[in-house]
């Protein structure tokens, strides 16, 4: 499956049901398109109905090859022409014109949500005989007597956050199977892919063990999720990806994230392919510099000298400013391209920055008592003297001068001690007592210090590696 969607420059077409013994029919993606809107609806409506209608048909044809969703089932075509699946298609039939004039302005723009890559499962239906959660055909020509846009049309059907990707490149359909099987020892963008679907299938199937770390790298923890994957969907159980197990594995994902229901979550930004593929500059398009004009917006959320940049895949004069500033501030050379140097300082950039959300999230998921509202001294016994005293023997095992406490509930001489020893070196009144900030302090450093016990993905281990 293709992570950044390009405009396919053919498609396939089965002129029957799916299964069906219909013959195939492989035209131009344009023409499919000029073919679909005029069988679909009339060249008399309003110019903005027509607009928001061949829209949607362009995101769903897009999505269904973007989701490989035929082939994944093994299929040798990308869509129907049958109504009940997919769209009208009418092999041969005449094209009206001003469709046909509407189509070559829109056939390379389509439909996405915010915050995702793929194209939008726009589903759609008459409005009279048929209705859908999705666009009404007939109802989008109301609105447009009304005044609307084809903008306002597709944002009243499917949502404000719904975006208009625009010429999007055009290129042939490139199956997502790499054409050799992976096993382990592989390491790979595709490998990586797989990685990333196999821990989102796990969620709905919690047999499948999740992979630690999602590096492209075909290890022992990616060698056994893809045998559990297969023993759960049938397959020969060898921890090899072939062609049938790619596929299946595909499918499911569609299948999970619903990427072709429209509900779908989606793919998100975060699954791009992070690899240095080559220079950058001015006129590019395409997936590396949706995942560029990634890095920069992360960024510009933590720090003011980046300038907003747009992910549209378009490498626009607002994207070389955004990279410029990065490489003043990083003091590479400021040529506002991106060479492999300015990619890796970016990625290292973003790496921290996900890094740190990682922490933080960790620190979320870290709950600590309240202070239990009355100030606690030598000789107190009780539950909130053993919570604290926890907290202290955890905190002990970072910070070596807090002498370690026993953990039970009495407040002791040396509960005293450690208490002083911790207010010396957080800087508090000395008293070894624990009032409320001497509570806070506590829980909100052993929040810390339990995060930082976490490792990381990626994170160095902490032992030597060596051979075997």
């Amino acid at each position: 499956m293709p992570v950044i969607p390009v405009i396919p420059t053919n498609i396939t077409v089965h002129l029957g049901a799916p299964g069906s013994n219909a013959p195939n029919v492989t035209l131009p993606f344009v023409d499919y398109i000029k073919n679909v809107a005029s069988s679909e609806i009339f060249s008399t409506w309003d110019e903005a109905a027509i607009r928001a209608n061949i829209l949607a048909q362009v995101s769903f044809a897009l999505n269904r090859i973007y989701t490989e969703w035929y082939p994944a089932m093994g299929y040798e075509y990308d869509i129907t022409n049958n109504t009940y699946y997919d769209q009208k298609f009418i092999n041969g039939r005449n094209i009206f014109q001003n469709i046909s004039r509407i189509t070559d302005d829109l056939f390379n723009d389509y439909l996405r949500k915010e915050g995702t890559v793929n194209p939008f499962f726009a589903q759609y239906c008459n409005g009279t005989t048929v209705t859908c959660d999705g666009l009404s055909q007939w109802g989008s020509q109301a609105l447009a007597l009304e005044g609307y846009s084809d903008v306002d049309i597709i944002r009243y059907y499917y949502g404000d956050n719904t975006e208009i990707v625009a010429n999007a490149p055009v290129a042939d359909n490139i199956p997502s199977y790499p054409g050799t099987p992976l096993r382990q020892g592989d390491l790979n963008e595709s490998v990586r892919r797989m990685q990333i679907y196999l821990n989102r299938i796990s969620g709905n199937y919690p047999a499948i063990p999740k992979i630690p770390v999602i590096n492209g790298a075909f290890d022992e923890n990616t060698e056994n999720a893809v045998i559990a994957f297969q023993r759960i969907f049938n397959l020969t159980s060898d921890g090899i990806i072939g062609k049938a197990t790619w596929y299946r594995i595909v499918y499911i994902f569609d299948a999970v994230t619903r990427l072709a229901e429209l509900t779908s979550e989606g793919i998100g930004y975060e699954n791009l392919p992070k690899q240095f593929q080559g220079a950058l500059k001015q006129g590019d398009t395409g997936g590396p510099v949706v995942t560029v004009q990634y890095f920069l917006t992360l960024l510009g959320q933590f720090v003011d000298f980046l300038p907003a940049t747009a992910i549209d895949g378009i490498y626009g004069a607002g994207t070389a400013a955004a990279v410029s500033a990065f490489q003043r501030y990083k003091g590479l050379p400021v040529t506002g391209n991106v060479d492999e140097a300015t990619w890796e300082s970016l990625y290292s950039a973003y790496k921290g920055v996900i890094d740190y959300l990682e922490v933080q999230n960790q620190l979320d998921e870290i709950r600590t008592e309240p202070f239990p509202g009355v100030t606690l001294r030598r000789g107190d016994v009780g539950p909130s003297v053993r919570v604290f005293k926890n907290y202290l023997s955890y905190i002990a095992r970072v910070f070596f001068d807090i002498p370690a406490v026993a953990q039970n509930n009495v407040f002791d001489l040396r509960t005293q001690n450690a208490v002083r020893e911790f207010q010396r070196i957080f800087e508090l009144p000395q008293t070894g007592q624990v009032d409320e900030n001497t509570w806070n302090t506590i829980a909100d450093v052993y929040r810390t210090v339990r995060a930082g016990q976490q490792r990381l993905s990626g994170q160095y281990p902490g032992t030597p590696l060596q051979e075997g």
